[in-house]
């Protein structure tokens, strides 16, 4: 019987089949034609794409930077800065305010007299607020604050030489108890809604008032009805402290808005007539002070 033998298949020689071209000759230009029409490839050197983004994170470093200094929060002594930078802070919360400029003849009408300098020497907390008191008053302190006789003609009843301002009727209360010197022969006026009713304040009103106490609300609704007379009004105290809440007299909406309503129908034109003066007192927290403070 014959045995069919399978041949095996010949190897094929690669070197007849297939030569291999010299590295020579293989065309090095062909990886770059083809890498052109890559949307991944990016081409050596300057490159615009990275360059802008470069350009975009200095931008935004720097307005990070420019947004942390704006957010800083600060505490100053406003009383303690020369009169021309109170009155510039003054004025620019005034017409940030009213959401007005001043003309420049305007702002020329404000001297920077009406504001009162305190010394920096003494603290200001509730328990020193006498001694700012007589200094600012000079030697007629003990004649304006502490006398409790009306004069006919003279002194009209519910007339106060020092009126104070807060944020709140505890706030009030606090720097009361600071000027209890000259409060023995003429009580103060306690001029907010917390447990007094109207009644009990144009009573009180009706007696000789040397020192007042309030919150804007209150005050203005006793100027409006001529039981708070404003003739003797000598000195504004702005109680600039916080409270609780981190609020102030300028910082809570509700309380800044009855403020500047208050000093604008009743206090502006004594201001300028150079007939009453304008007092800060306590830290006031600001955001930014180098831009919230400067000459008027």
């Amino acid at each position: 019987m014959a045995v069919d033998k399978t041949r095996a298949p010949k190897r094929k020689n690669l070197k007849d089949n297939h030569r291999l071209k010299p590295r020579s000759t293989i065309n090095r230009n062909k990886s770059k034609k083809s890498n052109s029409k890559n949307p991944n490839f990016v081409p050596l050197g300057e490159n615009k794409f990275f360059e802008d983004m470069r350009v975009k994170d200095k931008e935004g470093k720097r307005t990070t930077k420019k947004a942390t200094e704006d957010s800083k929060v600060e505490t100053v002594l406003l009383s303690s800065l020369p009169a021309t930078q109170q009155l510039g802070f003054f004025l620019d919360r005034f017409q940030s305010a009213n959401k007005s400029k001043l003309s420049p003849l305007e702002l020329e009408e404000y001297k920077d007299t009406c504001m009162v300098e305190l010394s920096k020497d003494i603290n200001q907390d509730a328990n020193n607020l006498s001694k700012h008191i007589k200094d600012a008053f000079g030697e007629s302190w003990q004649e304006v604050l502490c006398d409790g006789k009306l004069s006919e003609g003279t002194i009209e009843p519910g007339s106060p030489a020092v009126l104070i301002i807060s944020v709140s009727a505890l706030k009030s209360l606090e720097l009361l108890r600071g000027l209890k010197v000259f409060t023995k022969k003429c009580r103060p006026a306690k001029l907010f809604a917390k447990h007094m009713k109207v009644e009990e304040q144009v009573e009180l009103l009706r007696n000789r008032v040397n020192i007042a106490s309030g919150t804007p609300s209150r005050i203005k609704k006793l100027v409006d009805m001529d039981a708070l007379i404003l003739s003797r009004l000598a000195v504004i105290v702005l109680d600039m402290r916080s409270d609780a809440k981190g609020y102030s007299l300028l910082t809570l909406p509700q309380v800044n808005a009855e403020f500047w309503d208050l000093y604008r129908v009743h206090f502006n034109e004594r201001i300028l007539q150079g007939r009453t003066r304008i007092c800060f007192y306590g830290s006031a927290e600001l955001r930014n002070p180098k831009k919230a403070i400067s000459d008027y």
